[in-house]
C-alpha cells in the first residue's frame, strides 16, 4: 500500500537523487512561489506545499505529470488533472479541496473495458508511491489489489436500499444522507464512487460506461465520461453523456411517486397562484362528462381532469387534456400508423422549425390502462422515411410533475419562457436525448421475459425497443439502426403494454417471383 512508504519530503528527496543518477529518465520541472501558490483558485495545503516549492511536477519517458496550473490551464470541477493516461485515452486526477488534496483517481472510460482506479488517497502518498515504482523500475500504472462498486446517483438520491434495515443501519443511512445531499437529485446516466473508506490502494471501480460503440449507429459516435470530484474529496462522478452511440445497459428511473397524479395537481395550482403571467390552467370536468368519451379513462388520469383540462405554461406547447382541441387533429395515416383510435390520446402540438411533433399517452387497447407519454413526428410522410419517437414520461402525472419542476426552477431565475423553452428542447424526436438501441425482434427469441417474447411475432424487418429501463426523455430513432432496412419505409409503430415497449414494423419488401 502506498501510505507504507515515505513521506512527501522524503520523496522529493529521493526524486532529486534519481534525477541526478538518471537524468535522461527523470525530469523534474521547476517548483511554485510561495506568491504563485496564494493566487491559485484552490486552498494549498503546508504538506502539499512543501513539495510543489521543491517541484511543479515531473516527467519521464512514458508518462508526464503537472502539479498545478501554469499559463492558461485553471482549477475545475473539485480537481486537478495531474496528467493523461494510457497515450491521452485517460486522465490522472486528484481533488483540491480546502482540507487536502486527494484522492487521486486514475480515469480510462474508453475502449472496450474501461477502468476507474483510485490510485492512493492522497496527493502525498501518490508521489510516494511513483517514487518508489521509478526506483524499482516499474513503468506501467499500478493495477486495482481491491475493488469497490459505483452506485446510480439516483439511487442514493430516492435513499436506494442501503440502511434499509438490519445490523449497522444506522451507519450506513448517516453515510447515505450525506452521499445525498452531494448529488441533488441525481442523474439516471451519473453513477458515484464513495471515496471514503476504501478497503484499500489501489483500488478498482466497478464501472461501466452508460452507452456503447458496439453497435453501429447512421451517426459518428462521440461520446464520453465526465468526472468530477465532489465533497472535498468525498466522491467521485462519472457521467456518461450519450452522443450518437447506442445506450448500452439499463439505468435507474427516477421514482414517481404513487399519488402521482394527486402531487401534479397540486404543484400545478400553486405554481399558478403564485406565477398567473406564466402558468394558466383550464378548469377540469366532471365524471359524468369523462364516461362519454371514446376510451376508457383509468381513475388516476380522472384525478387530474376532474380539476384540470388543460395546462398553458410559458415557453412550453400547451397540454390539451380533453378531446376536441384543434392540436388533437391527426392526419388520417399518421392515425393509421399510429395504432388508430383507442392507442393513444393526443395532448399537444409541438412546433420544431417548420415541422412540428404530436405528445400523446400510449393506452393499452386490451386493458385501458394510460400508460408511457411519446412525442412522434406529426407528420405522416416524416414519420414513414424515418420512423423514430422521443420517450417523454411514464405518465401523464410523471410529465406534469416535470414540467411544474422545471417551472419552479424557471421561475427563481430571469426570462421564465426562455428558460422552459431551453428546458424542454426534449419534446421533439431526435432532439439530442440519449438513443436506445432498437434490435431486430428477433434477437429476443426465447426470451422468458413476455413483453419481449411476444415482440417476436411481429413481421419480420421489425425492430423494437425495450423502454422500461431507458432514460427519460430518450430518443428513439429506428432508422439510425445498422440493420434496419436502407431505404425501408414504414409500415406502422407498434407500442405494447401501454409503450412499455416500441417497435417500427416496415413495409414489406416486394419479392418478384422466380421464373
Amino acid at each position: 500500500m502506498y501510505d507504507a512508504g515515505p513521506s512527501a519530503v522524503d520523496a522529493v528527496r529521493a526524486l532529486k537523487e534519481l534525477a541526478r543518477e538518471r537524468p535522461d529518465d527523470l525530469e523534474l520541472f521547476e517548483g511554485f512561489t510561495d506568491a504563485e501558490l496564494d493566487g491559485w483558485a484552490v486552498a494549498v495545503p503546508e504538506e502539499v506545499r512543501g513539495v510543489l516549492r521543491e517541484i511543479g511536477g515531473l516527467g519521464t519517458e512514458d508518462h508526464e505529470y503537472r502539479f498545478g496550473p501554469r499559463g492558461r490551464e485553471v482549477f475545475a470541477d473539485g480537481c486537478w488533472t495531474l496528467g493523461e493516461t494510457d497515450f491521452g485515452e485517460g486522465a490522472l486526477i486528484v481533488g483540491v479541496g480546502a482540507t487536502g488534496w486527494g484522492p487521486v483517481v486514475a480515469v480510462n472510460p474508453w475502449g472496450a473495458d474501461p477502468e476507474v482506479t483510485v490510485e492512493a488517497p492522497d496527493f502525498s502518498a501518490w508521489l510516494a508511491g511513483f517514487t518508489e515504482r521509478f526506483a524499482d523500475g516499474v513503468a506501467d500504472r499500478p493495477r486495482g489489489t481491491f475493488s469497490v462498486s459505483a452506485t446510480s446517483t439516483v439511487a442514493l438520491a430516492e435513499g436506494g436500499e442501503a440502511g434499509a434495515g438490519g445490523e449497522g443501519a444506522a451507519g450506513a443511512a448517516g453515510a447515505d444522507h450525506e452521499l445525498a445531499a452531494l448529488v441533488g437529485r441525481g442523474d439516471p446516466l451519473t453513477d458515484l464512487v464513495d471515496l471514503h473508506d476504501l478497503p484499500g490502494y489501489p483500488c478498482a471501480v466497478d464501472w461501466e460506461p452508460y452507452f456503447s460503440t458496439c453497435h453501429n449507429t447512421a451517426d459518428t459516435g462521440s461520446s464520453e465520461v465526465q468526472f468530477e470530484i465532489v465533497g472535498e474529496g468525498r466522491a467521485l462522478l462519472l457521467r456518461s453523456v450519450v452522443s450518437g452511440d447506442f445506450l448500452g445497459r439499463a439505468v435507474r428511473r427516477h421514482r414517481v411517486p404513487a399519488d402521482a397524479a394527486r402531487r401534479a395537481v397540486a404543484e400545478l395550482r400553486e405554481l399558478a397562484s403564485a406565477h398567473p403571467d406564466f402558468v394558466v390552467l383550464d378548469a377540469g370536468c366532471a365524471d359524468s362528462v369523462i364516461d362519454g368519451w371514446s376510451v376508457p379513462v383509468p381513475e388516476e388520469i380522472r384525478t387530474v381532469l376532474r380539476e384540470i383540462g388543460g395546462v398553458t405554461i410559458a415557453g412550453l406547447p400547451a397540454l390539451r387534456l380533453r378531446p376536441g382541441a384543434p392540436e388533437h387533429a391527426v392526419d388520417p395515416e399518421l392515425h393509421r400508423m399510429l395504432g388508430g383510435d383507442g392507442s393513444y390520446w393526443p395532448l399537444a402540438r409541438i412546433a420544431h422549425g417548420r415541422s412540428h411533433a404530436l405528445a400523446q399517452i400510449r393506452i393499452d387497447p386490451e386493458t385501458g390502462r394510460w400508460g408511457y407519454v411519446v412525442s412522434v413526428p406529426g407528420d405522416g410522410e416524416s414519420l414513414r422515411a424515418y420512423p423514430e419517437l422521443a420517450l417523454l414520461a411514464e405518465s401523464l402525472a410523471d410529465l406534469l410533475l416535470t414540467f411544474a419542476r422545471l417551472a419552479r426552477r424557471a421561475a427563481a431565475g430571469a426570462d421564465f419562457a426562455a428558460r422552459m423553452a431551453r428546458d424542454t428542447r426534449w419534446l421533439v424526436p431526435n432532439t439530442g436525448e440519449p438513443w436506445p438501441r432498437p434490435a431486430p425482434v428477433g434477437e429476443w427469441a426465447g426470451s422468458t421475459d413476455p413483453l419481449l417474447a411476444a415482440a417476436t411475432e411481429l413481421p419480420a424487418g421489425t425492430h423494437a425497443a425495450d423502454l422500461r429501463a431507458v432514460p427519460i426523455p430518450s430518443d428513439l430513432c429506428f432508422y439510425r439502426a445498422a440493420g434496419w432496412p436502407y431505404a425501408a419505409r414504414l409500415e406502422r409503430l407498434h407500442f405494447a403494454a401501454a409503450g412499455r415497449l416500441a417497435a417500427a414494423v416496415p413495409v414489406p419488401t416486394h419479392v418478384p417471383p422466380v421464373g
